[in-house]
């Protein structure tokens, strides 16, 4: 077995068909070449040619289907707008197979979405052929059995040749599609299927062969001359013999082409080294780091975010296989890489018990901590606090050991809160100074080997000595808050609101709708250039230069600013329309919508730029308060 390539070192490795399209060179090192079982450049006639037994199975830890519009528009346009034979990419099976006469079953470890993407298109074209089968010669109807041959095996109707994985229900809907078109037994629709990219990818190139054919003279003809195009149409397939090689292959090859993320890679890599260590338990480790993605996603931005954390939140523990003072974006694979040959199994086990506490940080609601935990993290994610999670990840896991409560976690937690209101707005310490702090608390938590109270207390001295004083904190809370920070003062806003709420009053202020929250900022005095004469008049005695200049003074100020979930009703209105609004119900959804924050608005007949600044000093002295560190 060669050795296994590092990611990182990878070079000087291209697949690119040979002018006449029918072989391939591979340009790459020995050890490479040597994994490599058969290369070929295959018409897509030959890889899903009717008269073989040859299955392309998905495996479980694959993506799920996740071409769309673009893609799809982007195949069927290059095959109508090049020479037939036009190249499509490349295919990476794992072929164990030892008897001809059997199925064989090949592993598509790279170029599933484009193998099933024309997998979809030969099923509409199919489809589109079909209905029309009464006007088809003999010739024609022979080839569209011939058709059908490629899309299911000729002696088991059921068996589709190409098995998608069964993440988001990619293998029912896959079926059921070729079950619309009877070309496998009928079955039950699965739930929303129609609302699933397998089902529009249907849809979508059934409704461009319809564009095609609407203006043909012969609407067969033009059909078939699709099927052509796509059937010559080339992709090289490349066979290895094991998983390990696989991958390794696939980073080679895909470092000089489409991108991967660094969370793919490491996956890769980690399930190629436990299959070969344990290749019966493949499935039970796909699962295992199925749970990871569960909680953490499969975005790029997150899965990077969570391997960085992990981390740096056990370094003191890691430090020994990797010796990387800090996990960066441009040292995440080098690290996960010795990590994963140290001990894959340990490494996955660990991801996985980290990742069930990193979900307090992700969806606070379905964690598994205490609920009095829970409704303190809330705060977390809302006030921005992403830098802190590699902190509250090690002392998640490593509660039982350092002693500590719930109660201390909850005020582990309220402190960073402040501390992060307090940076936000303040912008000290700078970003780049938060990894290193948080990761120094932890340094100072080990060396000293505290535990219980005296974790909070350490923390908190530290988060103190990082702040800004009391001082510069309240300068900015009582400047123009809402051009410091405007994420920063929509929080502050909302805590000021919620400390004073019940069970039976309470409201969800970030309830979101779409992509916006339902309650918003709104200033009380409009920001917007165009004053209106009504606000002139009462800001400054109808004196519109002094109004433009209170405006550009005041309007941002925590006085003038409250949270509204009808501030597109409210706008430019009047002060008293403001104040009074009412909806078609008659309930009130201006400033006496009920919310305690909006008491002096409530009771106010009239505003002006004395009630922004006592306003101000009034909020400012409770942020202080809300937000101390004792």
């Amino acid at each position: 077995m060669p050795a296994q390539l590092s990611i990182l070192d990878l070079s000087h490795r291209v697949i690119e068909p040979f002018a006449n399209n029918k072989f391939t060179s591979i340009l790459c090192d020995a050890e490479t070449i040597k994994m490599i079982k058969s290369v070929h450049n295959y018409s897509i006639a030959q890889l899903f040619d009717g008269s073989t037994n040859v299955i392309y199975q998905v495996p479980r830890y694959q993506r799920p289907y996740k071409w769309g519009k673009k893609a799809w528009d982007a195949l069927f346009d290059d095959l109508l707008e090049n020479d037939p034979g036009y190249f499509l990419g490349s295919i990476i099976c794992i072929n164990q197979a030892t008897d001809a006469f059997k199925v064989q079953e090949l592993e598509l470890i790279d170029g599933q979405q484009r193998l099933t993407t024309i997998s979809l298109l030969l099923a509409a074209i199919y489809y589109e052929l079909w209905w029309r089968e009464e006007t088809l010669s003999e010739d024609q109807k022979f080839e569209l059995m011939n058709l059908r041959r490629r899309l299911v095996l000729k002696n088991q109707e059921d068996q589709p040749r190409i098995v998608p994985q069964v993440e988001n229900q990619n293998r029912e809907d896959y079926l059921a599609v070729l079950a619309e078109i009877e070309l496998v037994s009928e079955r039950d629709m699965p739930p929303n299927a129609g609302n699933r990219l397998i089902f529009k990818a249907l849809r979508h190139f059934g409704d461009r062969i319809t564009e095609l054919t609407d203006n043909a003279d012969d609407p067969i003809a033009t059909v078939n001359d699709l099927l052509n195009r796509l059937e010559q149409a080339t992709m090289v397939k490349i066979d290895v013999a094991t998983h390990s090689d696989a991958y390794t292959l696939f980073e080679s090859i895909n470092n000089r082409g489409m991108k991967l993320t660094a969370v793919d890679l490491i996956k890769n890599k980690l399930l190629a080294k436990l299959d070969k260590a344990e290749p019966q338990k493949i499935e039970h480790h796909y699962k295992r780091w199925s749970d990871v993605i569960q909680v953490i996603g499969d975005g790029e931005a997150d899965g990077e975010r969570f391997l960085r954390h992990f981390y740096n939140a056990f370094r003191d523990e890691l430090k020994s296989v990797v010796n990387e003072p800090l996990a960066t974006k441009a040292n995440l694979i080098r690290i996960y890489e010795k990590l994963i040959e140290h001990d894959p199994q340990e490494l996955l086990g660990r991801l996985r018990t980290a990742a069930k506490h990193y979900q307090l940080l992700l969806a606070p609601e379905g964690a598994s901590e205490s609920v009095g935990v829970k409704g303190a993290a809330k705060a977390l994610e809302r006030v921005q606090a992403a830098p802190a999670y590699m902190l509250v990840l090690h002392l998640l896991v490593r509660k039982q050991s350092l002693d500590l409560t719930d109660s201390h976690l909850v005020q582990v937690i309220r402190r960073l809160v402040s501390f992060f209101v307090r940076r936000n707005l303040t912008d000290l310490p700078p970003t780049r100074d938060l990894t290193r702090l948080f990761m120094a608390i932890l340094d100072g938590i080990s060396e000293r080997r505290i535990l219980g109270q005296a974790v909070v207390d350490y923390l908190v001295s530290q988060l103190i000595a990082a702040s800004p004083s009391d001082e510069v904190f309240r300068e900015r809370l009582e400047g123009p808050v809402y051009l410091t920070n405007t994420n920063a003062t929509r929080f502050i806003l909302c805590a000021l609101a919620e400390q004073h709420m019940t069970k039976e009053t309470a409201i969800d202020l970030w309830q979101i709708q779409g992509s916006q929250y339902v309650w918003t900022i709104e200033h009380v005095f409009p920001q917007g250039e165009n004053i209106p004469k009504a606000w002139v008049d009462m800001i400054a005695d109808g004196d519109k230069d002094l109004a433009v200049e209170l405006r550009e003074s005041h309007v941002h100020k925590l006085g003038n600013l409250t949270i509204s979930g009808y501030n597109a009703s409210l706008g430019n209105k009047t002060f008293i329309q403001k104040r009074d609004r009412v909806d078609s119900k008659k309930r009130h959804v201006g400033f006496r919508n009920g919310l305690k924050l909006n008491q002096d608005l409530a009771k106010a007949e009239s505003w002006s730029i004395g009630q922004i600044d006592k306003r101000t000093t009034k909020l400012a002295d409770e942020v202080m308060r809300l937000f101390a560190f004792d």
